[in-house]
């Protein structure tokens, strides 16, 4: 007795509905096995896709066990193919009676003829697609290209069962002869991506079969899908890649074929549903980490100005400006023919790189981004590996759709980044002094504006100013020249920018004047840090031409007083430098509070 993993003996007839049978065959061993079907009508009965000579014997002995062979009047061929039709010469060889008939589309008709066969044909197409039984109507459904040009189902109105033929068709894969639950449709995804010619004309089939109240799915191949599942797959097929074929170069597994058709889905599916670059590149890692032993996907792109930007998960891919790797810098502006010729006809190439001394390193695969107006490396995505892989058709397949996939959003973050990077440098011109690399006054009253509003409400965050002027220094540019008046006015600005704190405002005020304000608790010792660069100016040595020159700056200081205006604060610092420089200049003086008089000073 031969029973499936459900228990279902298949040494006999299966009911599938009301006087429906299967009268099959399953092979051990085979993963296609091809399914019969009988409608039970009494001297009308109906054998759908009687098979193939291979499976005939056990189909007549569980037919012969419902009715005598000899009651079937209609032989229903779905399509031409030998595992449908091979059976039909000893068939012929059977039938005695002058009214039996082969349903079929003509197209089908034209390559069973060549069997050789005296029962005539039934044309669905010159009967309304419909065959009236005793009992029930039947009615013939057209589904062309699936997988066959002139393929057709059949339905029973009366029982809600459709003979799908290949559609909805699975391999067996160790399942029953009824489908079980909805993991079963992974066999059915599998058999359609490589057996159907496109999503489209899949799509088409199913838009027809959608318009008939299917309850119960008879297949060729695969499993019965009961009522529960009808509706469920019937929906999920809607969304399968098919052509899996188009794709096979010298891949011929069917496994592998689905799996790289999956990964190409997601690749497709990345860049139609994510729109932040970050959420793209992660989910590619995810994609490629199914196929490859990847750690993580970088990128390297050079802009017009060929600064060159980093898009890493360091950075959470916002784009640094880097000096890339010689391996990466070396690839940029190579013309598309060279690094098709270099490749080997690849869309990527494999890069070992050495990083230590005792010769450990990364493995690479590279895959070039080239504008789609330009035929120049522009950019390069870095995956990196944690082992050496071999190039094969699938690792190909993939990298050539990401490099396609990527070059539209590789691009557009690239403008994105160069626009913020431009904004930057411009936002950057704007707030440094060009000559020293302090801010501007620009930047000062803008960073002062919100540091004085917190100083109003609580007090608790002081704010001083020290105010710095070269001493003598029109004296210093009429005798050295502006160009080296312009190196005195540097190396002062260095020393300023070096004792500055992270939270300071290093400032040059206008000319040879520069200020730095303290923000916090270190304001109170606003004295104590003027004479500290005081005294830093006038350790520095120049070199050159000016090698004998000693400079000197005079300081005035203030702490701001809540409710002062920054013109006021400011104000106050300046008559504490005025004060310094009238002392004699290379002093510090502290103003006092608004209105007052200095309370010390120092003077060398």
């Amino acid at each position: 007795m031969a029973v499936d993993s459900d228990g279902v003996d298949l040494s006999h007839a299966v009911q599938v509905a009301d006087r429906i049978w299967w009268v099959g065959h399953m092979a051990p061993g085979s993963d296609l096995n091809c399914h019969t079907y009988l409608i039970e009508q009494g001297e009308q009965s109906v054998l759908l896709d009687p098979g193939s000579r291979v499976t005939f014997e056990h189909t007549l002995q569980k037919i012969e066990a419902i009715i005598p062979f000899s009651h079937i009047r209609w032989f229903i061929c779905h399509h031409p193919d030998p595992d449908v039709t091979a059976s039909l010469p000893l068939i012929d060889a059977m039938t005695d009676r002058k009214d039996a008939r082969i349903v079929t589309h003509p197209r089908a008709g034209a390559l069973i003829r060549h069997y050789g066969i005296s029962i005539p044909f039934w044309q669905v197409e010159e009967h309304q697609w419909r065959l009236q039984l005793p009992d029930r109507l039947l009615q013939f459904v057209f589904t062309p290209y699936a997988h066959f040009p002139a393929a057709f189902c059949t339905f029973d109105e009366h029982s809600g069962t459709l003979f799908s033929s290949n559609l909805f068709g699975g391999f067996n894969q160790g399942q029953g002869l009824f489908a079980q639950n909805e993991n079963y449709f992974e066999s059915i995804r599998i058999f359609h991506e490589h057996y159907m010619p496109s999503r489209d004309v899949l799509g088409h089939a199913l838009s027809h079969i959608e318009k008939y109240p299917v309850r119960v799915i008879a297949p060729q191949h695969g499993a019965i899908i009961p009522e529960q599942l009808a509706g469920y797959v019937i929906n999920k097929l809607k969304g399968v890649e098919c052509g899996l074929y188009l794709m096979a170069g010298e891949i011929a597994d069917i496994q592998r074929l689905s799996r790289l058709n999956g990964l190409l889905k997601d690749i497709t599916s990345t860049m139609i549903v994510s729109r932040d670059f970050r959420d793209i590149a992660e989910r590619l890692l995810l994609v490629l980490q199914q196929m490859l032993p990847a750690t993580l996907l970088e990128f390297f792109v050079q802009l017009e100005d060929e600064t060159v930007l980093h898009l890493a998960p360091a950075s959470r891919y916002r784009g640094v400006v880097v000096s890339p790797p010689q391996q990466i810098s070396s690839l940029f502006g190579i013309h598309r023919q060279r690094w098709n010729a270099s490749a080997g006809g690849y869309s990527f190439e494999l890069l070992w790189t050495s990083q230590e001394e005792n010769g450990s390193g990364s493995h690479w695969l590279v895959l070039p981004l080239f504008k789609r107006e330009e035929d120049s490396i522009y950019g390069v995505a870095v995956i990196h590996l944690e082992q050496w892989i071999e190039r094969t058709e699938e690792i190909e397949r993939v990298s050539s759709e990401m490099c396609s996939a990527l070059q539209v959003a590789v691009e557009r973050e690239t403008i994105y980044r160069g626009i913020e990077l431009e904004r930057q440098r411009f936002y950057e011109r704007s707030i440094r002094d060009s000559l020293t690399g302090l801010f501007t006054r620009f930047y000062m009253e803008d960073t002062l504006r919100r540091l004085f509003e917190i100083h109003d409400r609580n007090g608790g965050t002081q704010v001083a100013l020290a105010m710095l002027d070269i001493d003598y220094f029109k004296r210093l540019n009429d005798s050295y020249g502006h160009v080296q008046g312009d190196d005195v006015l540097r190396q002062v600005a260095q020393i300023i920018r070096a004792d500055a704190r992270a939270g300071d405002i290093p400032v040059r005020l206008g000319g040879e004047e520069f200020g730095i304000f303290v923000v916090g608790a270190p304001a109170a010792d606003i004295p104590a840090i003027a004479e500290r660069l005081r005294r830093r100016v006038a350790g520095i040595r120049f070199k050159g031409s000016l090698s004998q020159l000693k400079v000197t700056v005079s300081v005035g200081t203030a702490i701001r007083q809540q409710g002062e205006s920054i013109p006021g604060f400011i104000e106050r610092a300046d008559l504490a430098l005025y004060r310094a420089k009238k002392r004699g200049r290379n002093q510090v003086c502290f103003a006092g509070r608004t209105g007052g008089s200095g309370q010390w000073s120092l003077s060398f």
